[in-house]
């Protein structure tokens, strides 16, 4: 009898759900039901998947350009190479159906990584799961289908390595950094942020020393490892497929002002959007948490809130580092403030009951079975998004139906495209056609994007431009100016329309 009662107590321990479990469904589900929209904002998800192809076809990494005709054979620098094989991976075994799958899963890991590392600080799971939950909304109007969703898990892991090392005193985690930092450095273009929140660190550090007097040598120990771990992960960003030049191309694209300024995702939030609302809050709960607590803050802590803060208000691909980045600082001082007015509440004895339960569980069931049931749905053909119009390109955010004529009436010559395109064009036209541009400026740069914006706008040398690069044949919005000039010259012919897009060519 106490071996049937010991396997049932083991089934259940097994099967039961623990809190993160269920935090990881929602987030796994969420994004699978906004799917769509994931793929949809802009076209930079069929460049990812080109440029990935074409890495594994050729097991070489291309740092020449051989996907435009403008720039080509120009210097690449392949700073998302490696995500770009994922995608390209993930897309071979299960289409885009797969590549929302694999944002699910890397999502959901990010937040249940986060909501990990807030338990850790407050030692609350109230606490916790209310400010993973914050900022999980917060960050999730810039959940795309693009690499740097990878750098969400590498920043939260390079913070938690961080902490341990200065917090802790967990200095051996510093041997970790320059290992993260390899994989960061080949994955996404902002590695950079890790050096950041290293600094961060350092100065949050060296600040706590000078204001409490401490004396130097007492951390001395935490200082050199958390000099060995930055030093020895600078060393690492050279070994990529563009060595030291990744440098250069990432702080050479925030340094131009005009790229910056004509990159939505560098733009400031607009707050008149409901999407920008969760980031909002998150700002003001920050406010009333920093400012009501009692217990004094560390210089770190400030450095973080505060730096990250101004680099969210300044640009919207901020937002979801200052999320994830903040979650714990706040988790912990939202703790700290309740039990500074909710002394003799029950709510804390009833949150160590459920973290002794939560404990006593297994877990993982519940989230395996989750993503096996949602792949088996997806791969058998059901619509899971709350669209309900499935994983696909829309007819009316890409030129989907405009391709397919192409593809049946191919055109000769070099094209010019509209510029959200580019990355969809090539996705499907590659290497029988290469872009005018597409959505890496970082690559194109100030020259090409303006030359881009005097065609589009219309500007007194626009066809100066076409003579330039010798061009032959264009596809672009029906709603454009450049559309409406075409259709009445002589020059272009129009030989093809639809609601999304129309095709001219110069006879």
């Amino acid at each position: 009898m106490k071996k049937k009662h010991e396997r049932i107590s083991f089934l259940i321990k097994l099967i039961l759900p623990k809190i993160q479990d269920i935090f990881f469904v929602g987030i796994f589900l969420a994004v699978i039901g906004i799917g769509p929209r994931m793929l949809n904002i802009d076209g930079d998800l069929g460049r990812h998947i080109t440029v990935g192809n074409y890495i594994l076809d050729t097991h070489s990494i291309p740092t020449k350009d051989i996907f435009s005709h403008t720039m080509y054979g120009q210097t690449l620098t392949p700073h998302e190479w490696l995500s770009e094989v994922v995608f390209a991976l993930v897309y071979r075994l299960g289409g885009l159906n797969g590549i929302v799958l694999c944002c699910a899963i890397l999502l959901a890991v990010v937040f249940v990584f986060v909501y990990r590392v807030c338990l850790a600080r407050s030692q609350s799971i109230i606490s916790a799961l209310t400010l993973t939950l914050i900022a999980a909304a917060a960050s999730s109007f810039h959940w795309l289908a693009r690499p740097h969703l990878f750098t969400l898990l590498f920043v939260t892991s390079w913070g938690w390595l961080l902490y341990g090392i200065v917090y802790e005193k967990k200095g051996n985690r510093w041997v970790w950094l320059p290992v993260v930092m390899l994989v960061w450095v080949n994955m996404h273009g902002a590695f950079i942020a890790g050096f950041v929140l290293w600094t961060m660190y350092l100065f949050g550090l060296l600040t706590d020393i000078f204001l409490q007097k401490s004396k130097f040598e007492e951390h001395g120990e935490t200082i050199k490892r958390l000099m060995l771990g930055g030093v020895a992960s600078l060393v690492v960003t050279g070994i990529n497929p563009a060595g030291l030049r990744i440098w250069e191309t990432s702080v050479g694209f925030l340094r131009n002002k005009y790229l910056v300024t004509h990159t939505a995702e560098y733009m400031s939030p607009n707050f008149h959007e409901i999407s920008a609302l969760p980031f909002l809050g998150m700002i003001l709960l920050t406010i009333l948490i920093v400012g009501l607590n009692r217990k004094q803050n560390t210089a770190t802590d400030v450095y973080l809130i505060g730096g990250w803060m101004v680099m969210g208000l300044i640009s919207i691909r901020n937002v979801p580092i200052f999320a994830v980045i903040s979650a714990p600082i706040l988790a912990s001082g939202l703790m700290d403030l309740w039990k500074g007015y909710f002394k003799k509440s029950g709510i804390f004895q009833r949150d160590k009951n459920f973290q002794r339960i939560d404990w006593a569980l297994f877990g993982y069931f519940v989230p395996m079975l989750v993503v096996i049931l949602t792949s088996w749905g997806l791969f058998s053909g059901l619509t899971l998004d709350y669209s309900g119009r499935g994983n696909v390109f829309y007819n009316d955010v890409f030129p989907v139906q405009a391709v397919n004529w192409l593809e049946d009436n191919p055109q000769e010559g070099n094209m010019f495209n509209y510029f959200p395109w580019g990355g969809y064009l090539l996705f499907r036209m590659w290497p029988d056609k290469f872009v005018f541009i597409d959505g890496q400026t970082d690559f194109y740069g100030e020259s090409l994007t303006r030359e881009y914006e005097e065609v589009i706008t219309l500007g007194d040398d626009w066809e100066d431009v076409f003579d330039k690069y010798k061009v032959d044949w264009l596809i672009i919005p029906d709603d454009t100016r450049l559309a409406h000039e075409l259709l009445q010259s002589r020059k272009w012919n129009q030989v093809y329309e639809d609601s999304t897009a129309m095709v001219f060519q110069c006879p």
